[in-house]
């Protein structure tokens, strides 16, 4: 492991890693697992001062592309990480953010929608409530990052960088491997039932099924929520491991990535839709659209407008010619 060896000389001494066109499996991952790693670990003191939620957020986001580069670069390195731990740490924070997201959107919707008087003290009484649950999820976080656990996993990933071990796959050159990485992840990704949710046959193709009216998506919708949630999670991984490798590819695949993450943030947004009537369900009852009438007409419309986004993609992700073209993208990266 000649290379690797000269890699880690290198990174001890300050010195730059070869570019990119030179780089091994290895140093990709090196690179990767630093990477988030840093990010996961500076925000700590902040997260726990708690006095804005971004370093929360930013925290988790490095917990996930940690997870993500330690499941992408497997094949490379030989190390003690459990991935199972860095997710319970991951899920612990993503508790309190979850809860962070829905206060913060319950009071933005407070502030700028005009309410019946009735409705505002509804949303006041929910977030005092939110408040109080936050309060309960943050302590538990708290202990965790102060405990034993994170104290392992922060001990664990320092030590593999300080000294690390790599399999013999690490030594390829990183473009050598780039397609075997990827190709299986966009083939998964093409093949996600989702796509074919409320489609028709037409002229030998297959096409998304127009629907024409509000009343008939809101009917249908409740079937086809947890196919579209589990695509919007698949696409979130997707984007995050081909944005390790935007570097060793044109503009078309730059441009690729950032598509994966529009697709992801508006699967998003109707997921979110999910979170919060389940939430508003738990905390006000079945009849809650009777209490905050505005609220659930607000959805349904936001619903209509995301529906109408989402079948433009997956028109686009049917079609034949533009499957070939992203399969090929991964084959034409720069040398």
């Amino acid at each position: 492991m000649k290379n690797q060896a000269l890699t880690q000389a290198r990174q001890d001494k300050g010195q730059a890693l070869p570019s990119s066109s030179l780089l091994s499996f290895g140093d990709c991952a090196y690179q990767a697992i630093q990477k988030h790693f840093k990010k996961s670990v500076k925000y700590k003191a902040d997260v726990l001062s708690d006095r804005d939620p971004e370093p929360l957020h930013q925290m988790r986001v490095g917990m996930r592309r940690l997870r993500t580069a330690l499941q992408v670069f497997e094949p490379a390195i030989a190390t003690p990480i459990e991935n199972r731990k860095i997710s319970k740490i991951a899920k612990e924070l993503g508790h309190v953010r979850d809860l962070d997201v829905l206060y913060i959107w319950f009071q933005a919707y407070l502030q700028q929608t005009s309410l019946t008087p009735a409705e505002a003290l509804e949303l006041q009484l929910l977030l005092q409530r939110l408040q109080t649950r936050r309060s309960t999820q943050f302590n538990q976080m708290q202990k965790l990052l102060k405990g034993k656990q994170y104290r392992v996993f922060v001990s664990t990933i320092k030590d593999w960088l300080q000294h690390p071990k790599y399999t013999s796959l690490a030594q390829l050159p990183i473009q050598t491997v780039l397609p075997d990485l990827l190709l299986p992840l966009i083939t998964k990704l093409l093949l996600h039932p989702a796509w074919l949710v409320a489609v028709t046959t037409q002229a030998g193709g297959v096409v998304p099924q127009e629907i024409s009216d509000l009343e008939t998506l809101n009917q249908d919708f409740h079937q086809w929520e947890s196919l579209l949630h589990d695509l919007r999670k698949q696409m979130k991984g997707v984007r995050y491991q081909t944005e390790f490798f935007r570097d060793f590819y044109n503009d078309a695949f730059r441009q690729q990535t950032q598509e994966f993450r529009l697709i992801q943030d508006q699967l998003g947004r109707l997921q979110d839709q999910m979170v919060l009537n389940q939430f508003l369900t738990d905390d006000l009852g079945t009849d809650w659209e009777q209490k905050i009438p505005s609220l659930s007409q607000f959805f349904q419309q936001e619903r209509w407008q995301l529906w109408q986004l989402w079948q433009s993609h997956q028109r686009q992700y049917l079609d034949s010619g533009f499957r070939r073209e992203l399969r090929s993208q991964l084959l034409n990266f720069n040398t």
